[in-house]
């Protein structure tokens, strides 16, 4: 953070781990400080680590510094109930709902975590989405769709064990 006069810079400072060169991706550019909220501009002020991380995976960000963010050495680990098939057949509702919750944007498929989550293959998972079995955000496709907080995941319950059957009979 630099303040001149009566402006207000804000960014982030990227330093490369091979050559030792510097990136400074801009947050708030001339911007007076009586137009930053006071948390924020507080958060800005103590190099708050949390702030600095949603900041650094904002694809908004990314955008207006006209830059690819590259998300291939993140390192993440999904937190989720271990609930197997078996479970979601013998669960009471007919149709049981999942909200993705994540701080961050970081080019993770919706597809990725449901397979992980459910123990499904790219082709059982397809097969599901096709059958309704899986409903999924309306305005996604499923193999390009990255996880956004407050992703909603739906399984009806009757769909995915008639999809299943269909599945499993056409393997034997």
């Amino acid at each position: 953070m630099n303040s001149q006069k009566r402006n207000t810079d804000v960014w982030l400072i990227y330093r490369c781990i091979e050559c030792d060169s510097t990136y400074n991706l801009t947050i708030l550019s001339r911007t007076k400080p009586e137009q930053i909220r006071k948390e924020l501009f507080l958060k800005f002020s103590e190099n708050n680590e949390i702030t600095a991380w949603e900041y650094a995976f904002s694809s908004e960000i990314a955008r207006k510094n006209n830059v690819e963010l590259d998300y291939n050495s993140v390192e993440y680990e999904i937190l989720h109930d271990n609930i197997s098939i078996d479970d979601i057949l013998n669960y009471d509702n007919e149709i049981m709902t999942f909200k993705v919750q994540t701080p961050f944007e970081f080019g993770l498929k919706l597809s990725s975590v449901i397979r992980l989550c459910l123990g499904l293959s790219a082709s059982q998972l397809s097969r599901a989405i096709e059958t309704k079995a899986i409903i999924i955000p309306e305005d996604c496709l499923i193999e390009k769709h990255k996880v956004r907080n407050g992703d909603i995941v739906q399984i009806c319950k009757k769909r995915l064990l008639h999809t299943l059957q269909i599945i499993y009979s056409q393997i034997l």
